[in-house]
Formats: C-alpha cells, structure tokens, sequence
C-alpha cells in the first residue's frame, strides 16, 4: 500500500475539546492510517503527494442507513416522486408503456399517503394490460402492483396493495422479473465513485433479501471502494451466527473494509403507509385498519431476537419510527442488555430519548425525511409533530446520533442530510419546529462516523473541503443561509484507507 502526504490542509474541529492549528500543516497517511500531523513534514519514500493547497480537511463521511441496491436501481425506474394522485400515476405508467412496450414497469417514489383516496388493483390493470407493473412507495414499506406482476410473483391476487412483512418478503423476488443488471458490478461502481464525490468513505448496507455472499462478490469485481458495513435480517441470521460473525468482524474473503454490522429488525411500518405504531390514533384513523397503526412483533418477538443477536455477539438496528414502536425498543434493549441502534426515531416521547441516552442506545436517524414528512406529519399526527425528529432533544440528553439517508428513500447525500438537520426547511417556509434544529458543528460530528479532528492514529479516510465545513463565515443563527451553503459541498478529494478514490484537487 503506497504512503501519501497531503500538504497545506486546513484541519476542522470535530468534537468538543478540539483545537486546530491556526495555519496549514502536512498530514502523513501511512499503512491506511494517519502517522503525523505538522508543518513542513519530510516526504516518506515512495510517496504520493497532495497538494491540499489550503482547503478543509476532516474525516470521511458516513452514510450509516442505506438500501445500497434499491438504490442502485432507482435511476432505471420510473420515477413517481412527482405523483400528487392516483390520476398521476396511472398516467406516467400508461406513457412508460407506450414508450418502453414489452418491458415491466417497476417505479419508485410515490407518496400516497398525501392522496386523497386509496387505490385499486384493477385501475392499474386498466391501463397496464399483461404488462407487469410494480409501483414501490417512496417509504419502502408497500408496493401498487397490477394482476400480472401479483401472479408472477406468486402473491395473492387482491385489490389493495402489498404492504410491509408480505412486501419486504417478495421484493428479492424481483429479479425474476427485470434480471440483475441493475445491481451489476458496474452499476454498484458507478454508485460507489458518486458517494466518493460527496465525500462519504462508508455505508451501513440494510438491503432486504442480501446475503454476504453478494458482497463478497462484488468486492473481488472492483466494489472495494468505499467502507461497506452489511447487516444481517432475521432469516439471514443463522448463517450469520454459524459462521461466527459478531459485529465489526471483516466478512469472510474480503479486507478489513467490508465488515460485519448489526441484526437489523423491522419492528413497526411507516408514516406514509400509516403502519408506524403510535401511542395515539392518527388523525385520519377512521381511514385505517389499525388506527394507531401497530408493531410487526410482539414484544416477546423482539426481545427473543435482541437476546439471540446479543448472545452472539452483535448489535442490532431496530427501525422503530412511531412513539409506541420506539418505547417498546427500548424497553427490549433495556430487558436484555443488547446494545446498538434505534433506527429512524421519528417520533419520541421526551421520557424516551431520556431512556435511550441512559441504556447507551444511538439514534440513527435521517433527516432528510423530514423535508419529505413535514405536511403529511402536520395533517395526521397533529400537535406530535413538535416531537418528531427531535435531534436537539436528543443531543441535550446525551443521546449519540448518527446521520444517514434510508437511500432511495431520501437521496444519498450527506451535506443534504446536514442542511435538513441545520435549518429543517426545503422551502421558503420557517425551519419546522426550530427548536429541534441542531449546529452545522453538531451535524458535521453526527455524519463522521465517531471519528476526532484529524491526527496521528485517525483512519485513513479523509476528505478535502473547498469550503470550510463548519461555515465560520456566515451568521449561525441565519439557518437558511446555512442550509444552502451545506447543500452546496462536495469533495475535492478523498482517501479511504489510505487509497485514492476520488481526486479534483488538480
């Protein structure tokens, strides 16, 4: 592995009690970590040479929730994020058809729980014929599909959509109707060199239906740029357990880039979809089956699978997005001692984020959801919505975050995810809830994976600025100026233990 010398960088602060120099300095990575930290350093033998020509320089970015397949493939799907109706959709499928005849429909990103109706199996078959049509919600958490695409992916057939457990298990049966190519080797490259652009150096993979043997094989065809952490799911976890896998672990035939992350368990639905379990009916619950939506395990369910994983070693990821999802997480971390992550967190009793910083569990959340959530939230949740993505709130009672996308659900951009956390607007509109916004220090140290100002001992994965990421020359407290500038980052430059995979410094 060759050595590299980044000279004239800019260090940032990070983390409280971190002070960086006032001028420039050179920064030595050798071995894929950082051995020094200070001006005029001798070049090691053989060395590369970077010249950072005073730009920022601060440790790699983390996505640490992302669908890496379903994202890889949003960009051949019919895109439905623009659908205001039934209507709208029905109509981009029909001119998709008439453009692509022969080929299956498979969209993405429709927001139906804005709609103002339901829709039907049979309004699809109308314009669809023995065309497969398989719509995916932008949540994730249900699929609109005609006839054809329910029989061919042996699902009952029925008028309604395919909503959560039933939906999660068919949806690795997709390939049998649009082959693999999406999720080629080339594909996943493409991807990997556009998060390298951003600066991200690693992602946490939740894809549903994967295998590590998937990853194992895209590694040795060329995949191996990023960091890639891979969680298991429940029906994947006794393989996981057999091969001894406990988290943070290299996966078996790759480096110590691709590493073993936690059990991810799905325990309540979604907003969209109104299947996130709340203490509370939703304002529309006359509309719904379950009025105050409701859990996919029972807690008996949950606990047994936290102590298994426990047992063996790893951490577990537990989605829980509604108020009555996340206190019953944390009551089952609590009875079995698990430790990791509660996944999304939208909606929070304040006695709750107090509990989740006492039992030592990270929020792993998402703030680009609430540029998405905002109107719908407002409409069916009501005065709740002052707790939902409530990350001042769990920065002031100790709880560590963590940033991310839920990538294609949001898209996969790390400063995105920033700005929304800074200035909580997408719009012209005040920041929603203000109150709950937190610094661009705070979200910078939320998105860097736990990792300190650089210095000698840092990883090796380091990311060259333009601008200062920590916008010391704006007002702070003007957070749509913040915003904007966040939204406008990228990286000129960055390594990932201690390789080159992105480079605009020339």
């Amino acid at each position: 592995m060759r050595s590299t010398l980044i000279r004239n960088a800019r260090l940032v602060p990070v983390r409280a009690g971190d002070v960086a120099p006032d001028a420039p300095v050179d920064v030595t990575v050798e071995h894929g970590a950082v051995t020094a930290v200070g001006e005029s350093l001798a070049r090691p033998a053989n060395a590369d040479e970077v010249d950072a020509a005073g730009r920022w320089l601060i440790p790699g970015l983390w996505d640490q929730h992302t669908h890496l397949a379903q994202w890889t493939l949003t960009s051949q799907r019919l895109d439905l994020a623009g659908a205001r109706s039934p209507e709208d959709a029905i109509r981009a499928v029909a001119e998709w058809i008439a453009t692509y005849p022969g080929l299956p429909v498979i969209g993405w990103g429709h927001r139906s729980g804005g709609w103002e109706r339901e829709v039907t199996v049979s309004e699809l078959d109308a314009v669809s014929g023995e065309t497969p049509v398989v719509l995916i919600s932008g949540d994730g958490h249900h699929a609109w599909l005609n006839t054809t695409a329910l029989m061919h992916l042996a699902l009952p057939v029925r008028d309604s959509v395919v909503r959560e457990t039933e939906w999660f298990a068919v949806y690795p049966r997709m390939a049998t109707l649009v082959g693999n190519d999406g999720t080629s080797p080339e594909a996943y490259r493409r991807m990997l060199d556009v998060a390298a652009g951003q600066g991200i150096v690693g992602m946490v993979d939740f894809e549903f239906g994967a295998s590590m043997d998937g990853w194992l094989e895209r590694w040795n065809e060329g995949c191996d740029r990023l960091r890639i952490t891979w969680a298991t799911y429940a029906d994947t976890l006794d393989d996981v357990i057999a091969a001894g896998l406990r988290t943070g672990d290299t996966l078996p035939g790759c480096d110590d880039r691709a590493t073993m992350g936690p059990l991810k368990i799905i325990s309540d639905g979604s907003l969209n979809t109104r299947t996130a379990w709340c203490c509370e009916p939703y304002g529309d619950a006359h509309r719904l089956e379950y009025p105050a939506g409701q859990p996919n395990l029972s807690g008996a369910e949950l606990r047994e699978l936290l102590a298994r994983a426990h047992a063996a070693g790893l951490e577990v990821a537990t989605h829980a997005i509604g108020d009555a999802a996340v206190a019953q997480a944390l009551d089952a971390y609590a009875a079995t001692g698990a430790g990791g992550s509660v996944e999304h967190a939208q909606m929070c009793r304040r006695e709750d984020v107090r509990r989740m910083a006492e039992l030592g569990i990270r929020a792993s959340v998402q703030p680009g959801h609430l540029l998405d959530d905002r109107d719908l939230t407002d409409r069916i949740w009501g005065e709740r919505s002052a707790r939902s993505f409530a990350f001042r709130w769990m920065l002031d009672d100790g709880v560590e975050l963590a940033l991310g996308s839920d990538a294609p659900v949001s898209p996969l951009d790390p400063w995105l995810a920033m700005a929304a956390a800074v200035h909580r607007s997408a719009d012209d509109r005040d920041p929603w809830h203000g109150e709950q916004a937190i610094t661009v220090a705070e979200a910078l140290a939320a998105s860097v994976d736990g990792q300190p100002m650089v210095r000698p001992g840092s990883r090796g994965d380091l990311v060259l600025l333009d601008r200062d990421p920590l916008l010391r020359d704006l007002d702070q407290s003007d957070t749509a100026a913040l915003g904007t500038a966040l939204r406008s980052m990228a990286s000129a430059y960055t390594m990932v233990a201690g390789r080159t995979v992105h480079d605009q410094t020339a």
